[in-house]
């Protein structure tokens, strides 16, 4: 049966796709709004809808409407699709497909390129779609940090100036100044960067971000977390929330509710998933300019000025201060409730069991 002016209905369409020789339901899909450069290439993708390992039967609807078979793909999107789909949405015997039609109703209506995009598989991305739509799930803390392979993301993106009238070709950005004074305006570039501020592209709920300059879009930051200004959140890494930062989480590392990281603190980067990742566990602290290159369990701190690293000689005390012998911190990584600190007479990195635990303000992280 046809929809509305004999448009296919959602079910056909969803039929068409699932017949195809091969097909499989898309692991993730969305729909993105493109911005080209003045050479063509593609600069940024905003999606208005994504989804991952959820919504199979909108994903291989939309498939089915724009032909797609199988494979990690992008494709045009027109408003003469955007605007069947809002009607096949409508005609869906599914009333939550309905809202949805509201959204693609708007699709239809945009001047700006749109595309969808799919992903049958977690694999190195090729395409700056596929980038974007991996960074934004992320974002919209639909994934978390190290759930995909975004490992060669520098190859993909290209660096772009990111100004107040919008991302322009880095190449040419000096031309695009000229250009605004000798029009009387002026351009204000913000950075010159292969990542995109994430506040430009979703607000998280319930968070306090002080500078939107340092927290990139990939960033996974979770309910409850305050950035303050000199706090840092790389792409693919981020916070359970809630959680005071004050320092830089990096590539890759993820850190759990309760925790707080002083001012001028870092977490090692921890780039590939092969590699030994950096986690944080549940109300650690680490002190002012302090850091780690190891992970942590629950309920650990290490203080104030003390990088540990995993080849660090650590001396074992035990609750009593009672000398147990001496390890490469990498020995440690992952357990819970230890106190790392240097001997102030010695310089010795020591580590102690601990039974005090970190309590954050709750006040200060319900950010509604």
């Amino acid at each position: 049966m046809s929809g509305k002016n004999g448009a296919a209905t959602f079910e056909e369409l969803e039929k068409t796709a699932r017949s195809a020789s091969g097909f499989t339901p898309p692991l993730a899909f969305g729909l993105g709004l493109i911005t080209r450069g003045v050479s063509g290439k593609i600069l940024e993708v905003y999606f208005t809808h994504l989804r991952y390992q959820s919504d199979e039967d909108v994903g291989s609807a939309l498939a089915g409407l724009v032909g797609h078979k199988g494979g990690n793909k992008s494709y045009k999107f027109s408003n003469e699709q955007a605007s069947k789909f809002a009607n096949a949405l409508g005609s869906s015997k599914n009333s939550a497909h309905h809202k949805l039609a509201g959204l693609f109703e708007k699709l239809a209506e945009t001047k700006v390129e749109q595309t969808a995009v799919f992903l049958a598989e977690d694999t190195l991305p090729t395409t700056i779609e596929e980038v974007y739509l991996k960074l934004s799930l992320i974002s919209h803390l639909i994934v978390k940090p190290r759930e995909l392979n975004v490992d060669n993301v520098f190859d993909i993106l290209p660096n772009v100036a990111w100004t107040s009238e919008g991302p322009i070709e880095a190449e040419l950005v000096s031309e695009e100044i000229l250009k605004t004074r000798l029009d009387g305006r002026r351009l204000e570039v913000f950075s010159v960067d292969k990542f995109p501020k994430l506040l430009d592209f979703v607000v998280p709920p319930e968070v306090r971000v002080a500078d939107g300059a340092r927290v990139r879009l990939g960033a996974y930051v979770g309910p409850g977390t305050t950035i303050m200004q000199g706090g840092l959140i790389n792409y693919n890494a981020g916070t359970e929330g809630p959680n005071m930062v004050e320092g830089r989480i990096s590539v890759g590392v993820f850190v759990g509710g309760g925790s707080d990281l002083g001012g001028g603190s870092s977490l090692m980067s921890s780039v590939y998933r092969d590699r030994s990742n950096i986690n944080i566990g549940k109300d650690c602290v680490i002190g002012a300019n302090s850091g780690a290159g190891i992970s942590l369990g629950d309920e650990c701190s290490i203080e104030a000025g003390l990088y540990v690293t995993a080849g660090t000689k650590v001396e074992l005390l035990d609750r009593s201060g009672q000398r147990i012998g001496t390890v490469k911190a990498k020995d440690l990584s992952g357990q819970s409730n230890l106190l790392f600190r240097r001997n102030s007479s010695t310089g010795q990195v020591e580590a102690m069991q601990s039974e005090a635990t970190v309590m954050l303000n709750k006040a200060m992280h319900v950010n509604r």
